[in-house]
């Protein structure tokens, strides 16, 4: 999943859009490292404990809201950005959003091409071209199933 704080990606064209998606979290300080993060607070520097549970939020966000991406079909976020607030005196709530889009990578000779996106193209043909080139196997009859089978689930709105 590319995630990019900017509203475009460079050599790809934006061919679907899905909206916003987000991640959330509200976090509880607890008291030990809450006590001494302040203890070492008193003496200047960066709080170690503070910036693990700041950063073990973030990526905990950022999981959520690449997930509710996947769900929808993306394959990109653009305009990603993080936002955090504090709740109460020990809450803190740290949020990731952006907007989940479809990407395709722009080929060579196409305006706006980068070496990334050819070489994304380029390897995308090669893989495609190979799988055509290998010989059929010859597939077995499906054993039948113990159970029912359940219904497959809806394919997702967009596909490509």
């Amino acid at each position: 999943m590319l995630i990019v704080t900017s509203n475009e990606i460079p050599g790809h064209r934006i061919d679907a859009v899905f909206g916003e998606v987000m991640g959330l979290t509200v976090r509880s300080r607890d008291i030990g490292s809450q006590m001494l993060a302040g203890f070492r607070s008193l003496g200047g520097g960066e709080l170690p404990e503070m910036t693990r549970a700041l950063y073990e939020s973030r990526q905990e966000v950022m999981a959520r809201m690449v997930n509710e991406a996947q769900q929808r079909g993306a394959n990109a976020i653009v305009a990603m950005r993080f936002d955090t607030s504090e709740m109460g005196t020990n809450w803190t709530e740290v949020c990731a959003y952006g907007t989940a889009v479809y990407v395709l990578p722009l080929g060579e000779g196409e305006p706006g091409a980068t070496g990334q996106s050819i070489y994304l193209t380029r390897n995308a043909g090669q893989n495609a071209g190979q799988q055509a080139s290998q010989p059929a196997q010859p597939q077995q009859p499906p054993a039948p199933p113990v159970q029912p089978q359940q219904p497959a689930p809806p394919a997702p709105p967009h596909q490509f």
